[in-house]
């Protein structure tokens, strides 16, 4: 992608190593997820709940960003989460279990910073026709150190000292690379309140906000609901668990793809109506094809790849280009980003209830056809190209 003159590299690079750190401390979890039990002493049932924790923290945390990045400054602000961020992931790597769930909400809080105030700075800093490259390139970042992340934690538990606690902790090292890259920037960064400017409501009576909020859900609930089922759905219709694990990794590695394509196909465009509902589309059909022809599960995992990297990118974008300002693209990406990530954390609970109530998955999986459909809706009416008033 050609970055233009009108946008640094160094900011670019400081995006993207603000990107580094929104799930490289995440996704380890899942694969360390068995040792970490046994290790700790924890049921299945506070495993899950460490697995919940951070979407929650996330939904929590999300709407109180706006208001402290007009009194305290954007750059500042993300300054300060990213050094949450490293002393969470230090405390949650520490031996104790109190130490593990205490560090995993302060690091949430600290990512939930940055998940918003991200938008919000490329907003400011980045030219219109350039925010949707920018945020491409920056999901992109995202999804390689995510899916290296997912890849390298168990690994790493069994070589370094420390076991998974030292596991846990590797990703500190974007965390302090990016916070060496943005503390030169906090020097020009004015709170907007010290200014006589005026803070930007959250916008919860807005009809565009709600669409991409909740686009910005349904989205985050097929991704995060098929991270956390697919290989067991696989795996009870007679595929092995490497294969099931091999076939997720595919399905991430192709939402990849389609994520760093998308800029290719929509250069220079603002109205994404039919992007989003075309690729919510693609989800939904993804579903329908795990119902109604499980043997296609690769035809199924690539048309969910396909259609959910397109659906993230428009997701975070949206937040950005339906504000008219910084200040309004926080109070956006606030809203959505509380709202969506509600919703995310329903889903896997939801498909885990409905799986156990009905000892099969076919259920479960026109539900998420369903919500698929409703995501159409929803992206067609967020990718208008309007400002949420």
């Amino acid at each position: 992608m050609s970055v233009g003159p009108a946008v640094s590299v160094g900011l670019v690079v400081a995006i993207c190593l603000v990107a580094a750190n929104l799930r490289t401390s995440l996704t380890g979890v899942g694969t360390l997820l068995p040792e970490i039990e046994r290790g700790s002493g924890l049921a299945s049932s506070w495993g899950g709940l460490l697995s919940t924790l951070p979407l929650l923290t996330f939904a929590a945390t999300s709407p109180l960003v706006a208001r402290a990045s007009h009194r305290f400054g954007t750059a500042r602000l993300l300054v300060v989460a990213l050094g949450a961020l490293a002393v969470g992931t230090v405390v949650r790597s520490l031996p104790s279990v109190i130490c593990l769930f205490t560090g995993t909400v302060i690091l949430s809080a600290a990512i939930a910073f940055g998940n918003v105030l991200l938008p919000a700075l490329i907003r400011r800093n980045v030219p219109a026709h350039r925010v949707h490259g920018i945020s491409a390139l920056y999901v992109t970042v995202m999804g390689v150190t995510a899916a290296v992340s997912s890849g390298v934690s168990a690994p790493l538990s069994h070589t370094l000292p420390g076991s998974w606690h030292t596991a846990l902790a590797w990703g500190l090292a974007f965390t302090v690379a990016a916070f060496l890259a943005w503390l030169p920037r906090v020097r020009g960064d004015k709170p907007r309140a010290a200014t006589g400017a005026t803070r930007s409501a959250v916008p919860w009576r807005s009809r565009l906000a709600w669409q991409v909020s909740v686009f910005m859900g349904l989205q985050s609930l097929a991704f995060y609901t098929a991270v956390a089922w697919l290989p067991s759905i696989l795996i009870d219709r007679g595929t092995s668990s490497t294969a099931a694990g091999w076939t997720l990794f595919y399905y991430q590695l192709v939402a990849l793809a389609a994520s760093g394509l998308l800029p290719l196909f929509t250069r220079g465009r603002l109205d994404q109506r039919w992007t989003a509902a075309g690729a919510s589309a693609v989800v939904a059909c993804g579903f329908a094809v795990l119902v109604a022809a499980p043997a296609l599960s690769v035809l199924a995992c690539t048309l969910l790849g396909v259609g959910g990297g397109v659906c993230l990118v428009l997701a975070l974008t949206f937040q950005s280009e339906r504000a008219g300002s910084a200040g309004e693209a926080a109070a956006l990406a606030g809203m959505a980003q509380s709202v969506g990530y509600l919703v995310a954390a329903a889903g896997p609970l939801l498909l885990g209830i409905l799986h156990s109530s009905t000892s099969s998955w076919t259920l479960p999986l026109v539900v998420l056809l369903v919500l698929s459909v409703a995501m159409v809706g929803a992206g067609y009416g967020a990718g208008r190209d309007r400002h949420v008033r």
